[in-house]
């Protein structure tokens, strides 16, 4: 059975998602822990009540990034996980972290990489008047909001829309590929090859919404 762990900073929206189609559709995986470097995340709560293991490791007790990403591997790995998945965990890690999990740290970022790294990506897709914005899983690597790609998903960009219009938007797809994301890796189903993720069997990488 696949054991997982999965970090939070706040509501951990993209953890409820996985927390809930895991149960729905009885994953061969457990959720061995729910973490957040914030001990007042929402979405502790939600772990909880939903018979999850929780712990919070506050970055602000920690002289530095090194320091904490040090402990936090520690708190990880006494949960033996498969697969470390990032929902809304707002740090950025450090190389040795990164290099600890490689090929098995997946993250979610809001938009269609390798388009708008980094913050406030719904208001950088309006500032270039590009006409799809989305979501995409990917592979953490050392490279801030890069590595190899899982899965995505566009959503168009409205007349009208702002940066929240569009956010709402791109969050509902978002709550669709990650679990799908997570449930191609507990199933062995992903490799990566020079870089690219291949699905086996095939499968679409890219759902496109006319969601409106």
């Amino acid at each position: 059975m696949t054991s997982i762990v999965i970090l939070i900073s706040g509501r951990g929206s993209n953890m409820e998602a996985i927390v809930k189609t895991a149960q729905k559709d009885a994953w061969p995986a457990k959720i061995a822990a729910v973490i957040s470097n914030r001990p007042d995340a929402s979405g502790l709560d939600f772990a909880r009540s939903h018979g999850i293991p929780t712990a919070v490791l506050d970055h602000k007790k920690f002289k530095d990034r090194a320091e904490f990403d040090h402990q936090l591997v520690q708190l990880i790995d006494s949960y033996t996980p498969d697969l470390v998945v990032l929902a809304g965990f707002m740090r950025i890690l450090t190389g040795d972290f990164v290099s600890h999990y490689e090929g098995k740290l997946l993250n979610i970022h809001p938009s269609l990489l390798p388009l708008f790294p980094g913050l406030h990506t719904h208001e950088q897709a309006l500032a270039a008047g590009v006409s799809e914005h989305g979501a995409t899983v990917h592979f953490v690597t050392e490279a801030l909001d890069h590595g190899p790609m899982v899965i995505q998903a566009s959503v168009p960009v409205l007349p009208g829309d702002d940066a929240d219009t569009l956010a709402k938007r791109v969050l509902k797809q978002e709550h669709i590929i990650y679990p799908r994301a997570v449930r191609w890796f507990i199933d062995n189903r992903i490799s990566i090859d020079q870089g690219r993720v291949l699905v086996s069997p095939p499968e679409s990488q890219l759902l496109v919404s006319q969601d409106k």
